[in-house]
């Protein structure tokens, strides 16, 4: 998906988001897990504009959203957003502004429920089941103690788990499943909405689909070892600013860690580490330009990157493709982020404010 307004001819940098890609894969996850989808829009939806990926996620009429803090969920109320939204491990301090907005919180201790009933009497809430993933929540095995005192609650609406290796140990997800269904049993009834499933689970284990499913990453664009494959949801281009031809021996970006071996084509493009392009990358990370693999010459900087061919030189006002298609030569997000040292969350939530998010 290449650029049409006319208004992106003076932009340095953005990413192109296909939403009807988003929509593929969010499909795709309802369709292998069989359960309603509770899509993860936190962080900024994955750095992708969660305001305008819950918009286009309605279509599938979800359940509700996710999100980390109580502002990224007012944000969400504040675009006209009226379906639950679910507000993961929130400080308790922060109860309020739930309550004011009409937030459903995920609580991770009894102290939280008695805080939340003072403040919201009998409105929703989650309560999450540590079952082995060790950031929050009851833990499974003490969570017995607490049944009869959430069960006897108004407002318990669901109870949750987070699985820590789904894409990668079958294993450990069946023993945090049994610890959780045992935690489920301590209680008096069976709450209206269980859920575990992230999108690793929710692909490779279905059994645990429960009654709604988190996809996160695979709605992105991002693999999760599932044997179906997510669609490519982002696209990142970069203006070039400079084309020039220097001679063995010249010098390129901070400390001169790159020097020309003979003739060299020096091209500079537009994003930075500023913008979230991975200094890990420096000297070792790939563009397309024009269909032809590019390398990195020297060190990332801040706003800048420098590129370098020996035979060829680009057009003056072309674009390179950072992340994505390019003829028929692709850099995938993941394959992106492994070059990178990281992950495609760490990628995708590490996008700069100043790269413009345009969506078809």
């Amino acid at each position: 998906m290449r650029p049409k307004s006319n208004s992106l001819l003076a932009e340095r940098t953005w990413i192109e988001v296909d939403l009807g890609a988003l929509l593929g894969n969010a499909r795709t996850v309802a369709q292998c897990s069989g359960a309603r989808l509770l899509p993860m829009v936190k962080a900024n939806a994955y750095g992708l504009g969660a305001v305008r990926i819950a918009r286009s996620l309605e279509a599938l009429e979800p359940w509700g959203f996710g999100v980390a803090t109580p502002e990224e969920g007012t944000e969400l109320r504040a675009a006209g957003i009226t379906r639950p939204v679910l507000v993961f491990s929130m400080v308790t301090a922060a109860l309020g502004t739930a309550a004011e907005y009409g937030l459903t919180p995920v609580l991770d201790a009894i102290e939280q429920v008695h805080a939340w009933r003072a403040l919201a009497a009998d409105r929703p809430f989650h309560v999450q089941v540590d079952s082995g993933m060790g950031r929050a929540g009851i833990w499974w095995e003490a969570f017995a103690s607490h049944a009869d005192e959430l069960g006897a609650a108004g407002g318990l609406e669901g109870v949750c788990t987070h699985f820590h290796s789904a894409d990668a140990d079958p294993a450990s997800v069946r023993e945090q499943w049994a610890r959780f269904q045992a935690a489920l049993g301590a209680l008096r009834r069976r709450p209206a909405l269980v859920h575990a499933a992230n999108s690793a689970a929710a692909l490779r284990h279905p059994e645990t689909a429960a009654d709604l499913v988190r996809p996160g990453i695979f709605l992105y664009g991002g693999d999760v070892g599932a044997d179906v494959r997510p669609r490519p949801v982002a696209t990142w281009r970069a203006r070039v600013l400079d084309v020039k031809w220097r001679e063995a021996g010249a010098t390129v970006s901070y400390d001169a860690t790159y020097v020309t071996p003979r003739r060299t084509c020096l091209t500079t493009l537009a994003a930075g580490y500023a913008d979230g392009y991975p200094r890990a990358l420096s000297s070792r990370g790939d563009v397309l330009i024009g269909g032809r693999r590019l390398r990195i010459a020297g060190l990332v900087t801040m706003d800048m990157i420098v590129v370098a061919d020996h035979e060829w030189a680009p057009e003056p006002d072309a674009v390179a493709t950072l992340v994505g298609s390019d003829g028929d030569d692709e850099i995938t997000l993941d394959s992106f982020a492994a070059a990178a040292g990281t992950i495609s969350y760490d990628v995708l939530t590490g996008l700069g404010p100043r790269v413009l998010r345009v969506y078809g």
